[in-house]
């Protein structure tokens, strides 16, 4: 088996995303139903209504994107006969994308899993005053040398890499102080461009441990089924099915680096060859191709996108 299925993060949302889908298909329908029962709100108003503020706000960011995604997920069940267990070899997700690529592997219910990210949206926003922290992208810089960068920058306080993007895109993520002088570090060692990101909080760092500590709370409380496939973990940019390890890696997620360009090209040296992006926006697919050299990405996220995963999944079948 040579395809993933790729799950997107914060940053791939936009208002009207998955009404199409939802609009044509009942699979899809049921989906954005079952989020709204379970956070006993009409979280799709805010999807496909807006304002755009309201669906910013992360504690309604993380639930919508993962409801799209499985929305989507369940039409090309539905309506292309694809099946995570038979057609995908792993999955994965950027970030928030994690808890989605394990609700569509069936390792998380969808309902546990709406619930799941909106105690994380909260209690991300909640672990660190709006204005003291911040995170930046170092572009033009590899991995090693972003670390460095943070580390110089620190001095005391807390700035160190958030995700780690591949091709050059690095985000570090700490004190508002701090990150601002990764900033200036960045650009005298070389970066091509080092600029502040309009976040409401610092991901991904040790000042969320609040926000870690709140999660290892939720995820005691819910049942996690070992995944139909293996899920590629972002804290270890290797494959976990154990259920208690999936656990302990979604807490140490909250403040760990996002490890995405090992993670893709992990898969892609065991065979992976197509890399299907599940839900919003394109992200993913365009760090595919800076990753893994002959790889294709494959946005999926509308009506429209529905042969196309069909398609890449029969060449991943006959590569």
């Amino acid at each position: 088996m040579t395809a993933a299925f790729t799950f997107p993060g914060q940053g791939s949302q936009a208002v009207g995303m998955g009404k199409a889908l939802a609009d044509a298909f009942p699979a899809a329908r049921a989906v954005f139903d079952e989020v709204d029962a379970a956070l006993g709100e009409k979280l799709t108003a805010v999807i496909w209504e807006g304002p755009a503020e309201s669906l910013q706000l992360t504690e309604n960011t993380q639930p919508a994107l993962m409801a799209v995604s499985l929305a989507t997920l369940r039409v090309l069940e539905s309506e292309a006969g694809i099946s995570v267990a038979r057609d995908a070899a792993f999955v994965a997700g950027h970030s928030l994308g994690e808890y989605s690529a394990l609700a569509a592997a069936g390792s998380l219910t969808i309902s546990d899993t709406a619930k799941l990210l909106r105690t994380r949206g909260l209690a991300m926003q909640k672990a660190v005053p709006v204005g003291v922290g911040a995170m930046a992208a170092l572009l033009g810089l590899d991995y090693d040398a972003a670390t460095a960068v943070a580390d110089e920058a620190a001095q005391g306080q807390v700035c160190q890499a958030a995700n780690d993007n591949g091709a050059g895109q690095v985000v570090v993520s700490g004190d508002k102080a701090a990150v601002e002088r990764a900033i200036e570090i960045a650009k005298g060692k070389g970066a091509k461009r080092a600029m502040l990101l309009p976040v409401s909080a610092p991901f991904h760092c040790r000042l969320m441990q609040p926000a870690a500590d709140a999660m290892a709370e939720a995820l005691a409380g819910v049942t996690i089924e070992a995944p139909a496939v293996p899920l590629v973990c972002n804290v270890l940019a290797a494959p976990i099915t154990d259920p208690d390890e999936i656990r302990r890696r979604l807490v140490e997620q909250v403040t760990g680096t996002v490890r995405w360009r090992e993670s893709v090209a992990w898969m892609a040296a065991q065979g992976v060859t197509r890399f299907l992006e599940i839900g919003a926006g394109k992200v993913l697919t365009g760090l595919v191709k800076r990753i893994a050299d002959g790889a294709v990405g494959v946005t999926v996220g509308g009506p429209n996108d529905i042969a196309a995963a069909r398609e890449a999944i029969a060449a991943a079948g006959s590569a």
